[in-house]
């Protein structure tokens, strides 16, 4: 692994991690700004309008992530041309079903009595139609804002523009607190957080042009053909988001009808808790995803397989390394943190944390597959696990309760070891044996020995240095 792609690791590792910390800012920060200036009731409304345009998120399939993979992919072997092509007819094709769907929600919203359908009662049935329209049309530019950083990633530039959409997201975000904080009200902040996307969007674009001046828009390369091509594979991505609902709310509706209420609030917030070391195993992921496109675009086997490796080593020491600390603060977290509500069960949430340390070794294996749009079967073997999953964790409730329910999610994440990591191996040419001993195998200068030396050096030169 040479020093740029070490560089690049490093600063797309940055880079995510400023994505989660921005995120984490934002979370922490809107709730006490709306509490202080909205009523209780109206922020509830606002949070439950929130929710209804993140499903205009599927809008564009999953042709942002497949066109960004192939772009990659054409850009490393040398095929330029091949890039643009995929850009511009992913482009067009984003922004037609983007500009359809925004057309087609106006009249719905104006027809549709949403506030009643959605039981809003603090802000006005107009104010709700806009708010929808507002917040919708910002969620449809995300999705050309996803294809500009594709352009970047492309290019191996991927933590600029990764840094780049973070900003825009987090620049939206303040100009949207501007207005609450000077008394106005909701529509008004969906408003603003509309046309603050719309100047991001603006701006994105006219950095790719400045930074990237072969990658064009317009639709002289644009082709038919390519659509037709990638479709297959864009819809196949739409098969993860499906699991995760298997997997996410489907796993506690299954706990709600075979114990009740009181233990999908134990259940859920215990999960919660355990799923605290994903967030890094996802950093991780997201980190060697463009390289991983890139080295197989360049047909850098070597590389490619040095990177899986090292990628599954660094998921599991991390999330077996936070797991540790998880069960032994999490119990006393996890009841303080609900206020009590949640009874400090070390059983619980040790099954639910082994559930996560046995994820992070085929979540970050099938990396390989997702980021070279080898995909389509995963995807399928996905929904799969995850809806057997949700059959077992209602029959294993029934049988042995929170602990019975907490067991059936290992059943997806064996199925998906099994087949991922003979997909990922024939991929970057590697066998069993030889990944598995890599996983114990790391740089001599992180052996105990070698950093016990550096310690005893640097408390003999503190010492033998007069005061």
């Amino acid at each position: 692994m040479d020093s740029q792609t070490k560089r690049r690791l490093l600063l797309g590792f940055a880079s995510n991690w400023v994505g989660k910390l921005s995120s984490t800012m934002i979370q922490l920060v809107q709730v006490p700004i709306f509490f202080h200036y909205w009523a209780t009731n109206v922020y509830g409304d606002w949070l439950i309008l929130n929710t209804v345009p993140t499903y205009l998120a599927f809008s564009s399939i999953g042709f942002g992530n497949v066109a960004s993979n192939e772009m990659t992919m054409l850009n490393s072997a040398g095929d330029r041309e091949g890039a643009l092509r995929v850009f511009q007819s992913c482009w067009w094709l984003i922004a037609l079903i983007c500009a359809a769907v925004g057309a087609l929600l106006a009249p719905v919203l104006y027809l549709v009595p949403a506030a009643r359908l959605l039981n809003i009662h603090d802000v006005s049935w107009s104010d709700t139609k806009w708010i929808i329209l507002f917040l919708g049309l910002s969620v449809l530019l995300g999705q050309l804002e996803q294809l500009m950083s594709a352009a970047y990633t492309c290019v191996a530039r991927y933590p600029y523009g990764t840094f780049v959409k973070n900003m825009i997201v987090l620049a939206a975000f303040a100009a949207m607190m501007v207005p609450v904080m000077m008394g106005y009200g909701p529509r008004t902040a969906a408003l603003v957080f509309a046309v603050a996307n719309g100047i991001g969007t603006v701006l994105f674009g006219l950095f790719v042009r400045k930074d990237i001046p072969w990658m064009e828009f317009g639709w002289k390369h644009a082709r038919f053909s390519e659509v037709r091509r990638l479709t297959p594979l864009a819809i196949a991505f739409m098969g993860f988001p499906l699991g995760q609902a298997f997997n996410q709310g489907g796993t506690l509706l299954a706990v709600g009808y075979a114990l009740g209420s009181v233990d999908v609030a134990i259940f859920a917030s215990a999960r919660t808790v355990s799923r605290v070391a994903l967030q890094m195993v996802q950093m991780v992921n997201n980190t060697v995803w463009p390289e991983l496109s890139l080295a197989y675009g360049a047909k850098n086997i070597d590389l490619l397989r040095n990177l899986h490796r090292r990628a599954c080593q660094t998921a599991l020491i991390l999330s077996t390394f936070i797991v540790l600390c998880m069960m032994t603060f999490g119990p006393w977290f996890l009841h303080h943190w609900t206020g009590g509500h949640v009874p400090p069960s070390q059983g619980l949430l040790s099954i639910l944390l082994l559930v996560v340390v046995v994820y992070s070794l085929w979540s970050t294996s099938s990396t390989l597959s997702l980021a070279t749009n080898q995909h389509q079967r995963l995807a399928a073997w996905y929904i799969l696990g995850t809806g057997v999953t949700v059959l077992f964790t209602y029959l294993l409730a029934v049988r042995y309760g929170l602990y019975g329910a907490a067991a059936s999610l290992m059943i997806s994440e064996v199925l998906m070891n099994l087949y991922v990591l003979p997909v990922s191996l024939r991929i970057a040419h590697d066998t069993f044996p030889a990944f598995m001993a890599s996983m114990l195998h790391y740089p001599a200068s992180l052996r105990p020995g070698v950093l016990l030396a550096r310690l005893r050096r640097g408390k003999d030169q503190s010492e033998s240095t007069p005061p």
